[in-house]
């Protein structure tokens, strides 16, 4: 009963037009479909119609970079996929964004747990094991840095700096906290609410309805913020 409830929501969440992240995803004779939000759909660079595709295209950026982090801001630009089903969609949107559906559908059911920084850090062990020493001021600085929307990553932050429940950073903007800002606007500009439509100023592709936004959630900091933080306390 819980997976047919899962994928109702699923379903609903998932009705495009829609934005994930910086993938736009329509509809067009029957079919999805996905390019990046900047882009002009009508001329891609690359056309592919397998989901697995969304693999190499999130590998590396415009430049041909490595992309450690797939919900940093530089997805690359040029292409233009098209899918049959809601099942290769769904399949499709996970390599893009590993696990962020699946997040998104458990928060919006109440089921989501969040791990504060501290927690994560202390559980830390052998060459890790250090990080945990951070000072908050530095964590203060770290996050601000790290985590923020333009040129880090584009997740919502929802877990806090520690048990006590401290915000993970005093320096990003109240929007980075909040799963109704689109995290690919401006961070002192919130974008569309998620589940509502956008602004009557935001732009409709393809003259039809504008796009909601279904937000990329961060439920616990990411290895990537760990390894961070033991540079930070070792002075790297």
């Amino acid at each position: 009963m819980a997976g047919n409830s899962n994928a109702k929501l699923l379903e609903a969440s998932l009705t495009a037009p829609f934005c994930l992240g910086q993938i736009l995803v329509q509809e067009s004779g029957g079919n999805f479909v996905l390019s990046h939000c900047d882009d002009d759909t009508r001329t891609p660079s690359e056309t592919f119609r397998n989901a697995e595709d969304a693999i190499e295209i999130a590998k590396y950026n415009d430049a041909g970079n490595y992309r450690p982090l797939k919900t940093a801001p530089n997805l690359r630009h040029g292409w233009r996929m098209e899918l049959g089903t809601e099942e290769e969609l769904k399949r499709a949107l996970d390599h893009f964004y590993p696990g962020r559906v699946a997040i998104f559908v458990a928060w919006q059911r109440g089921q989501l747990r969040t791990t504060s920084l501290r927690e994560t850090l202390d559980r830390q062990s052998g060459m890790y094991r250090i990080a945990a020493s951070i000072s908050d001021a530095q964590i203060d600085d770290l996050v601000a840095h790290f985590c923020r929307s333009n040129g880090g990553c584009l997740r919502t932050i929802l877990w806090k700096r520690d048990q006590r429940g401290a915000i993970a950073s005093t320096k990003l903007p109240k929007q980075k906290f909040d799963p109704a800002s689109d995290q690919v606007q401006t961070p002192s500009e919130p974008g569309a609410s998620a589940f509502a439509r956008a602004p009557a100023s935001a732009e409709a592709p393809a003259g039809g309805p504008a796009p909601t936004t279904i937000p990329l959630l961060c439920q616990e900091p990411c290895n990537l913020l760990v390894a961070a933080c033991r540079k930070v306390v070792k002075g790297e």
